[in-house]
């Protein structure tokens, strides 16, 4: 499939790490060579607030095959279905012919899908030969875990060790990205309820808008 492009409206600033774990998703099922597209609405002189009105803008930045839009459980009780609904809801006040809209939304935060790879998290501190122990959740606890920001963090100054031992740890502002792309294989990801949802969600899509182009 050629000249596949995907836009992703995000719900924070670290979510640009995203990006990489929807082009693999999208290659895995398929789809040849995606074009990733992140529009910064933020950066706007008059910064759309309404999800709406950054669905319509970013279509207008960035015309696209699928968007998908992000938003993060956090603490609500029924994530997965609220988010749904409250994305759908905006879809259908975009006064415009839109592509296949995706939801994507994590159970907590997208942190929570980076926990699971020690050797991106040494490689992002610049310790890809630590020997210091990282406490990583079981994949069975990632949705579970009730700040996944704070847990990454921790881990990264922890694979910081025993090589900066003494010194202070600089862990990278864009640490979320840095470590999505060391990450060459998100299938431990599968056993998610949230990325479960969100793959069959992907595949329905292409199944249904894309089936005479995958590869």
């Amino acid at each position: 499939m050629n000249d596949f492009k995907f836009t992703l409206i995000a719900d924070g600033r670290t979510d640009d790490a995203l990006m990489p774990i929807l082009r693999w998703l999208l290659i895995d099922l398929g789809v040849n060579n995606p074009e990733p597209q992140l529009p910064i609405l933020g950066n706007l002189r008059n910064p759309p607030k309404k999800l709406q009105d950054k669905i319509a803008i970013a279509l207008d930045l960035f015309p696209c095959d699928i968007l998908f839009v992000h938003r993060d459980g956090e603490s609500d009780e029924n994530p997965i279905e609220n988010r749904t609904k409250e994305i759908r809801r905006a879809e259908k006040l975009v006064k415009k012919t839109l592509p296949p809209i995706v939801c994507v939304i994590p159970i907590r935060m997208i942190e929570s899908w980076l926990l699971f790879n020690e050797d991106a998290i040494r490689k992002v501190v610049g310790n890809s030969k630590g020997t210091q122990k990282l406490s990583l959740p079981k994949i069975s606890e990632i949705e579970t875990i009730s700040d996944p920001k704070a847990k990454l963090e921790k881990l990264l100054i922890d694979a910081s060790f025993p090589s900066r031992r003494g010194k202070k740890v600089n862990i990278p502002s864009n640490y979320c990205v840095r470590v999505a792309e060391m990450i060459d294989d998100f299938e431990p990801l599968r056993d998610l309820l949230a990325f479960q949802e969100l793959e069959k969600e992907i595949k329905k899509t292409l199944t249904n808008h894309f089936s005479d182009l995958l590869s």
